[in-house]
């Protein structure tokens, strides 16, 4: 029996990827299909980081292939990724080197937002992007500690810095800059956000799939900057199921509506807490709030990650949890909110700003 195009266009039009939900050719997920006799290859191009699950994914491919097309020979799959640029709020001019950027933000401090942005941004990277941190809390940077790296950037041509570099990930923060942990950064606002705006455009970036932005807490004048000359990409809401942690992220949420920043999605931290000595788990901050607040904003629940004391021993020793335990259950956990919030930004429109219109000269 001779194949077609068409016949494993429609075969592929009923095999859901598990990550989006989607059938792979709604997903524009198929690419170069070849025939050779009763012999099929296929190239599969996911629009998000998934290294981890590609061979389960290639495997999905040439099973179902197999038994919808009766009669067919060999069938070869090749899975990839690839990440594009998608849109911004209008009027912001994009960052050079760096295709989507993520806020990671709080309306409220000691929510764990940092070590949630740390382990996203390694688990991207552990999924295959090419990914950064800025660390935009000028008052109290943590990511050098947290990525465990010291030193000062370097400049080349004195205007851009180099980023350093901290597990495979690209990092900017004030804290590289500043002489001694203790040392205060007594400024006002106007300082703060043109320090902002420094360290993001005038970092060499690589280019990134991805710039994770560890916003500081509350709805102040770098979320402003931020949303004003910032382009975002959207934004992850990180809270605990308590009552006063989900009052303030309701108010970071509607922050971000307003400026017309899309919300990817709330990360619940805290979620519950298992005793290292007999592995009971209690709701001790409540349970179910990141939950309810979703449905009540009908956006996406990322994901709960439990009071863990390993969470906050790892990041502390500049080793962040998905490094230092990548087969572990909480290492799991964030990579799979790395891939949520990875497709939801697919799912995005795309980004067609620097696409050069073209033009038709019709003769008269």
């Amino acid at each position: 029996m001779a194949f077609t195009d068409a016949d494993v266009q429609g075969a592929m039009k009923q095999l859901i990827d598990p990550n989006t939900k989607k059938d792979f050719v709604t997903g524009k997920s198929v690419k170069n299909i070849k025939i050779s006799g009763n012999d099929i290859s296929l190239d599969v191009t996911l629009g998000y980081p998934a290294r981890s699950v590609w061979a389960e994914i290639k495997a999905m491919v040439e099973d179902h292939l197999m038994k919808a097309l009766p009669g067919v020979g060999k069938v070869e799959a090749t899975v990839s990724s690839k990440v594009v640029s998608h849109a911004v709020q209008r009027g912001v001019k994009l960052v050079d080197g760096v295709k989507n950027i993520i806020a990671v933000a709080s309306g409220k401090g000691g929510v764990g937002k940092s070590t949630t942005a740390i382990n996203l941004a390694l688990a991207l990277a552990a999924e295959g992007a090419r990914v950064g941190i800025l660390d935009a809390d000028i008052y109290g940077p943590s990511q050098p500690t947290m990525l465990g790296v010291k030193g000062s950037p370097k400049s080349t041509d004195g205007k851009f810095m180099e980023p350093l570099i901290g597990h495979g990930i690209q990092a900017m923060s004030i804290g590289f800059m500043i002489p001694g942990d203790d040392q205060a950064m007594v400024w006002r606002g106007p300082m703060v956000t043109q320090a902002l705006e420094q360290l993001l455009n005038q970092t060499r970036w690589d280019n990134l799939d991805y710039l994770v932005v560890d916003m500081p807490p509350g709805t102040g004048d770098i979320q402003l900057t931020l949303a004003q000359k910032v382009p975002v990409t959207g934004a992850v809401i990180v809270t605990t199921p308590q009552d006063i942690a989900l009052l303030d992220a309701r108010k970071g949420l509607k922050m971000f509506e307003k400026v017309d920043i899309k919300i990817l999605g709330i990360i619940e931290n805290m979620s519950t807490h298992i005793c290292s000595k007999c592995g009971h788990e209690e709701h001790i901050f409540g349970s179910g709030g990141g939950e309810k607040m979703c449905a009540d904003y009908n956006v996406e629940f990322l994901g709960a990650l439990p009071l863990d004391i390993k969470i906050r021993e790892q990041t502390d020793s500049g080793k962040p949890t998905v490094v230092a335990e990548p087969d572990s259950k909480i290492s799991k956990i964030y990579l799979q909110m790395a891939r949520r919030v990875a497709v939801k930004i697919a799912e995005m429109a795309q980004d067609h700003s620097a696409v050069f219109p073209k033009i038709v000269v019709k003769s008269t």
